[in-house]
Parts: structure tokens; sequence; C-alpha cells
């Protein structure tokens, strides 16, 4: 199951990037919202090979995930995988420049069930697809314009 979502932000490429690539801060925003989040690399600046363990809850039960970083080529994209004992996931942010201070996101997330209660799960899910896209797009703008906000009280 797929979802994805494109938005644009005022603000270039290279400072769109270096915002998502401060990884610290989703690690805060995922722990104020009652995840833990424990960093398992010792790499001192984003790059492959950055990983994490997250647990959390979800429809009333614990689900704990590997999360990696397995591309990342800055300014376009960066490419992370979870793996969680019932489902792995992939997780794709790429950017592209319209112009010098105009950057459009494309953000995409693929769910890949491993076992039959997680194809239980994923096939639930396909039959509020539209709500839920709807929801996750909408999710995405209001991260962009969190994101647009903030590059511009910095600058």
């Amino acid at each position: 199951m797929k979802f994805s979502a494109r938005e644009d932000i005022e603000a270039s490429i290279e400072d769109v990037f270096a915002a998502l690539s401060e990884f610290e801060t989703f690690e805060r925003q995922a722990m104020r919202r009652g995840a833990e989040v424990q960093r398992v690399d010792d790499l001192q600046t984003p790059g492959v090979g950055a990983s994490w363990r997250v647990a959390f809850t979800m429809r009333g039960r614990r689900r704990d995930m590997n999360l990696q970083l397995v591309r990342y080529d800055a300014p376009n994209e960066m490419g992370f995988t979870a793996k969680s004992p019932g489902m792995d996931a992939a997780f794709d942010v790429e950017l592209l420049a319209l112009s010098r201070t105009r950057t459009r996101m494309a953000v995409a997330l693929e769910l890949t069930p491993l076992n039959l209660a997680s194809r239980l799960l994923v096939q639930s899910l396909k039959l509020a697809k539209s709500n839920l896209t709807k929801r996750y797009k909408q999710r995405v703008a209001d991260y962009a314009k969190q994101l647009e906000e903030r590059l511009k009280r910095s600058a």
C-alpha cells in the first residue's frame, strides 16, 4: 500500500534539505507524541547508515521498529526503511528546485505486510484508503507550511 504527496515550499532546496536533515528535531517530536526513540548509530553527521530504534503504541498495541537511513543524496533525496516484526515500510523524500527560492517536496510511504495479521491491517487500511490519503496529504501540507514558516523566521 502506497501513499504519496507533493508540496511546494518557499525556500531554497539547500535550506529545505538542511531542515529535513535535522534528525534530532524529529526525534524530539516523536518523543513528545509518546514514542520511545533511541539513536543506535554513532555517526556525527547525517548520512547513510543513521539508524534508530523506535517503540510506540498504535491501535492499542506496542509496536517496535528499526528505522534506517538508506539513501542520502544532498540536496535531492533521502530514503528510509522501517522494519518491524510484521511489516516493512519505505519512506522517501525527494526535493526538486523549482527556482532559487522555491522547492517541491515529494513524500512517499509504502507499507509491505510480512505476515497474516499485517495483511489484515493493510486490507483494513485499503478500505479507508481515500480518507487516509486525504489525511496523509493534509499532514504533509501542514508540515510543509510549518517548515516554510520556520525557514522564513531563521532567514
